[in-house]
């Protein structure tokens, strides 16, 4: 049972988490897998929107889906997004990375093979890793225009029988830990944490969410 104490903190980091960006029109939209489904919906609707002319899928199997699934995050992707409506000529795939930093890196190579070079980006991913993926996506690739958006869901409604509220929770104080130790690993740029965002993250590792942690 979560209480009403830990669902307030959850929320304060819930909140931190998203950048709150309004779409633009880009040149393409990168969607980064994940094990929500949902991520491939959002992107795929911004493409049918006309937010961009390209769609780019990133993702093999990673920390979560790699114990899911035995088909890339980023094939399962694109087949919801061609289910939606997108043609399929104007998706692009890359099923190899396993973590955010590989989803920005392997995208730019096959990019680069393809001799496009958008110079802006509307990047997409669950609403608890809007900060990190813009944090990543600012370090490795720090010159295009970005903004981030996710899945248009609130705290209450996200979790699922397949992310449930407690892993959801669990994930994003990992998250929060990551986003405070690497910068100095060089995998993202700095982001400042509020204090009130960072007493929150303390108290809930008190209270057990620690399983996303790197220890």
């Amino acid at each position: 049972m979560i209480t009403q104490e830990e669902i307030a903190l959850s929320k304060t980091l819930w909140d931190y988490h998203q950048m709150q960006h309004e779409p633009e029109k880009s040149a393409c939209i990168l969607v980064l897998g994940s094990h929500d489904l949902r991520v491939a919906e959002r992107g795929a609707d911004l493409y049918l929107q006309g937010w961009a002319p390209i769609l780019i899928f990133s993702g093999g199997l990673g920390n979560f889906t790699q114990e899911m699934w035995t088909e890339p995050e980023a094939d399962q992707f694109a087949r919801i997004a061609v289910a939606k409506g997108v043609p399929p000529e104007a998706i692009l795939i890359e099923n190899k990375s396993t973590n955010t930093g590989e989803n920005i890196l392997f995208t730019r190579q096959l990019l680069r093979s393809k001799n496009i070079d958008p110079d802006s980006f509307i990047v997409v991913q669950k609403p608890y890793m809007e900060r990190r993926s813009y944090a990543t996506f600012k370090k490795h690739w720090p010159e295009k225009k970005l903004m981030v958006t996710s899945p248009q869901i609130s705290f209450e409604e996200y979790p699922n029988s397949e992310i449930p509220l407690r892993k959801v929770i669990n994930i994003m104080v990992g998250d929060l830990q990551r986003i405070r130790i690497y910068p100095e690993k060089g995998f993202q740029v700095y982001q400042e944490i509020p204090e009130n965002v960072w007493s929150a993250y303390e108290r809930l590792i008190e209270l057990g969410f620690n399983q996303h942690l790197i220890k």
